[in-house]
């Protein structure tokens, strides 16, 4: 699955601007629509390119602050916390981890009462420690640049 200079220009287009057209990306790209358009549909086919999305500011929809949680599930509660921060809809992303912690997960609050609403869903079931966002000096990217 080698990607070549053409598909990466292709990608660092499409994440700069998703709604690009095919004949604006050819253009980008140096080749003619249909060439493109083919060489966009193998990128999705082999699972490189996985979603066309929209980047939404959470602040626009009343979320105002952010959080990373780091949970680690009492004995014999790992699943039972798996599915429970699957269903919370605040959490914007959760990774399971190694180390003292068994999850990281990120969440979009609309104040601090709003995380403790949420965190005492959690506290019989795991121990919790929270960090409050300040900013994100480097958001979400593509390795290697």
């Amino acid at each position: 699955m080698t990607m070549d200079d053409i598909d990466r220009s292709i990608i660092s287009l499409l994440q700069a601007d998703a709604r690009m057209s095919t004949k604006a990306l050819a253009e980008h790209i140096g080749l003619s629509a249909p060439s493109a358009a083919e060489r966009l549909r193998r990128l999705e086919e082999r699972g490189v390119i996985r979603a066309f999305t929209i980047d939404v500011d959470p602040r626009a929809l009343g979320y105002s602050l952010q959080a990373i949680v780091r949970i680690k599930p009492l004995p014999g509660k790992l699943h039972a916390v798996q599915k429970l921060l699957e269903a919370i809809p605040e959490i914007s992303e959760c990774d399971k981890v190694t180390g003292d912690d068994c999850f990281i997960a990120r969440l979009h609050l609309r104040s601090i009462e709003h995380l403790d609403f949420i965190l005492e869903r959690i506290v019989d079931k795991a121990e919790t420690s929270t960090a409050i966002i300040k900013s994100q000096p480097v958001t979400r990217r593509l390795p290697g640049g």
